[in-house]
């Protein structure tokens, strides 16, 4: 039996096997069914999704592709081995995604191309590194699947004549099965030279013509990226998990101590309060609250909100052993502030001894002193430790977060750009891009707030 894959439109492929856990609760189908059902994905919000069903066929791998166009219309039924299921956005713009490419755009553009539309996989408006497969029980990620999903991507993307296509925030272990499934053909140094000298005798503006290139020799270019994640680590007593907030506390040098309490001062001493609530005990007046919350972040800038208060409810119903809210008080009793996570849980089987916490939303009704430290990472820390968790990840970008003890990591995000003439310019940027992302994350690991037996080990390739 060999591999090939079907392009779908809707869900319905979920029927047709158990599917294994996902490693985040963002890749959860509940998840992804309240992106759909509250409008947050699907044509009007400019993320149309096709799902890439991957699937073992009788025959040989040759009687398999010639028999490809066939199998890609067969009904669902007719497909008995499927094997996993990548998903993939048809976007018209980079809204929600958190790894930029504007500048790519605009070079398209100087010449007279199309950059639109573009391939997507991720998970929308979530920047949190995780698995961009399903995978049906029994089944392990493998070079063979990946090459199975990209030939699907190239197909969507020749269909609909994408630009290229970016998959997000994926795991170390995709981004390499990927870069070693689908080396390039193409000599990046002469390449590059050759496109300058084609690209100088063209005006700005004026068109360049596609050229005779098949897909196939087309590499995966990588972009690396740096967030902050705090690790349940006393490293002083082997790797145990903290008992407390002062445990962690203990494990800083004595300036980062003093101004972590200090800011914790601040907020009560502005007669503020905090609490948290999980899952059931969210009442719908803390759901209305929090989206007050929510909407004043995106309304100071004078934008609209991604997600609508339906979308939070719907998580509330479907998913709710996965939520932690915590809200602030004033004097009064009002909540003039609250902060969203989902989080592992951390005896389910799937998560092992790698469970997290996620930060992902907040908002307040006004500004407030150290409030946001509070709420978005001291409430995080407590809660994680409380519930034994491995992780927290508190979300994209962030210096702040770096001296608060949360540890610099390596993001990973792959392209796959389908014009030749770019790709040499493009893979030389992902590389120098690499070197700088790089020097940045030893410089943010030098600079961690950890006291001599606390101090991780750092590593280049984490």
């Amino acid at each position: 039996m060999t591999l090939q894959y079907a392009l779908l439109s809707d869900t319905s492929w979920q029927s047709q096997a158990q599917w294994q856990a996902p490693d985040t609760p963002f890749m959860s189908f509940d998840f992804w069914q309240a992106l759909s059902d509250t409008g947050a994905i699907g044509e009007r919000a400019g993320w149309l999704p096709i799902y890439i069903l991957v699937h073992r066929v009788e025959g040989t791998q040759n009687d398999a592709v010639a028999e490809s166009a066939k199998l890609r219309e067969a009904a669902l039924a007719d497909i008995t081995h499927p094997v996993a299921v990548m998903p993939v956005f048809i976007k018209g713009h980079h809204q929600g995604e958190f790894v930029f490419d504007h500048s790519w755009a605009q070079a398209y553009a100087q010449y007279g191309l199309d950059y639109y539309p573009r391939l997507v996989t991720s998970v929308p408006y979530t920047p949190i590194t995780g698995q961009r497969l399903w995978l049906a029980e029994g089944e392990s990620l493998t070079a063979d699947i990946i090459k199975t999903a990209i030939a699907g991507v190239d197909d969507v993307a020749q269909q609909v004549g994408a630009s290229g296509w970016h998959g997000l925030f994926v795991t170390d272990e995709l981004s390499s099965l990927a870069i070693n499934s689908m080396p390039t053909k193409i000599d990046i140094e002469k390449a590059l030279a050759a496109q300058k000298n084609d690209l100088a005798s063209k005006p700005i503006g004026s068109p360049i013509a596609m050229p005779t290139t098949t897909i196939i020799e087309m590499p995966i270019l990588e972009r690396q990226g740096c967030q902050f994640l705090w690790q349940n680590k006393n490293l002083s007593q082997d790797s145990q998990l903290f008992m407390d907030f002062e445990g962690f506390l203990a494990t800083l040098k004595a300036k980062k101590r003093k101004t972590i309490r200090a800011e914790r001062r601040k907020v009560s001493e502005q007669g503020i309060s905090c609490q948290r609530k999980c899952g059931n005990n969210i009442t719908d007046e803390d759901w209305q609250a929090f989206y007050h919350c929510y909407v004043m972040t995106y309304a100071v800038r004078g934008q609209k909100p991604y997600l609508t208060l339906d979308f939070f409810m719907a998580l509330a119903d479907s998913m709710p052993e996965h939520i932690m809210l915590a809200q602030a008080m004033d004097a009064d009793g009002e909540i003039i502030a609250s902060s969203l996570f989902l989080y592992d849980k951390a005896d389910s089987d799937n998560v092992d001894d790698n469970a997290t916490l996620y930060g992902r939303y907040w908002g307040a009704l006004g500004e407030y002193d150290s409030l946001h430290f509070e709420l978005c990472y001291y409430q995080g820390l407590e809660f994680a430790i409380e519930q034994g968790l491995t992780y927290f990840d508190p979300g994209t970008q962030g210096e702040h977060k770096l001296v608060r003890g949360f540890i610099p990591t390596t993001t990973h995000s792959l392209h796959r750009i389908y014009d030749p003439r770019f790709v040499p310019a493009i893979a030389d940027f992902c590389r120098k891009d690499r070197l700088y992302m790089a020097q940045y994350r030893q410089q943010a690991f030098d600079a961690l707030p950890f006291n001599a037996d606390n101090m991780p080990q750092f590593d280049a390739n984490k």
